[in-house]
């Protein structure tokens, strides 16, 4: 860059200004990678989604009610999507989540209702039984080096046993669900927008801080990038994909005890509706923002987005199966676009004889996030 005052001299009037705007990173440059398509096209799929259902419900969709609806209606899943996120960084599912969820509403419906303990009481007790499932999940992984997928599948389980043994697949209701101060964890707002929402931006916040600015992130990438280097470099890994499935448990369970709030019941199928959108979500927004991989504010636009079209679908009175397939589509969509769309063009340059066009960099900004793989 010093050399740039020197150069000036030789060149026409107008040069210069071609040169900074061609100059690699400089703001201009760094503000249209940042708008690119590549980079935020959930955004831009949101954005048409928004308009699309603007048009098809006028009277009912773009509504102030209707944003509050969204960001309350979504932000239990978006908890439950970013607890996947820091395992999915370090290369391990953790399919328990639904199940950690659903048994921490259970147990704190339970001691409130059957115990007659405080609501501070039941949710320490619950929060306690989340956090020893994390740590059942980090020996099977971690200590026994069990597959991730099937060791937490088979956790999952055991968990879902334990809860019809309490609930007998019925659920559990009564005063103290609906009374102070348990009822105002979820229902408590401001302005329309209920506590659950601040609770989603803090989890985002925290992991987004971990992940791009801390050292324990960078270790987390770099484990789930290539476990073995990392291993060579020093890295903990045991530990860090350990610490990953108990925080995943952690924030899980108070996802659980946070929806037993807003329905005034525990529920033994409580988690599950989440467990697809969950990983869904996450998939999804690691297209966004930081491309390759998981991050928080990708997983939150990613749930966002869907929870938008499927609220969108209902005010339209849609066809009740219409929900499912919005969001198969635009999953597929988004995955293809986002994840995809740079691959063609680069190879259709190569057929033409023009390997040099698509620069060395360009099949990596078409490849798809990293699966996390199964090998411990």
């Amino acid at each position: 860059m010093t050399s740039i005052p020197t150069r000036a001299a030789e060149l026409p009037p107008s040069a210069p200004e071609r040169s900074a705007v061609s100059v690699p990173g400089t703001p201009v440059r760094r503000a249209v990678s940042a708008l690119s398509f590549r980079n935020i096209g959930a955004v831009y799929v949101w954005l048409v989604i928004a308009v699309l259902f603007s048009v098809w419900a006028p009277e009912t969709f773009p509504t102030t009610t209707t944003v509050k609806q969204i960001l309350n209606g979504n932000a239990v899943a978006g908890l439950v999507a970013l607890s996947v996120v820091p395992p999915l960084a370090a290369r391990v599912f953790d399919l328990s989540v639904a199940y950690t969820m659903s048994l921490t509403s259970v147990l704190t419906a339970y001691f409130l209702v059957s115990t007659g303990l405080g609501p501070a009481a039941a949710i320490a007790l619950a929060m306690t039984a989340a956090l020893l499932v994390g740590v059942v999940n980090g020996i099977v992984v971690v200590v026994l080096r069990v597959d991730s997928f099937i060791a937490t599948l088979a956790t999952g389980a055991l968990i879902q046993s334990l809860i019809t043994m309490v609930t007998n697949d019925s659920s559990i209701t009564g005063l103290p669900l609906l009374a102070e101060p348990f009822a105002s964890i979820a229902q408590l707002d401001a302005g329309g927008i209920t506590l659950p929402v601040l609770y989603l931006l803090l989890a985002a916040v925290t992991i987004w801080f971990l992940l791009e600015h801390t050292a324990t992130g960078r270790r987390l990438y770099a484990t789930g990038f290539n476990a073995d280097a990392a291993r060579l470099q020093g890295v903990r890994t045991d530990r860090l994909r350990f610490l990953t499935l108990v925080s995943s448990a952690l924030l899980s369970g108070f996802a659980g005890i946070v929806f037993a709030s807003s329905v005034g019941s525990g529920s033994p199928t409580a988690g599950t509706p989440y467990l697809l959108s969950a990983y869904a979500a996450a998939f999804v927004g690691a297209t966004q923002l930081r491309a390759g991989r998981f991050n928080a504010w990708g997983t939150v636009l990613a749930v966002l987005l869907l929870g938008t079209g499927v609220t969108g679908l209902g005010l339209a009175t849609s066809a009740p199966w219409a929900a499912s397939l919005f969001t198969g589509s635009v999953l597929i969509v988004a995955l293809v676009l986002t994840g995809g769309r740079i691959v063609l063009p680069a190879v259709l340059r190569r057929r033409r004889g023009n390997p040099s066009d698509a620069g060395p960099e360009a099949p990596a900004e078409g490849t798809a996030p990293p699966a996390p793989s199964k090998e411990k």
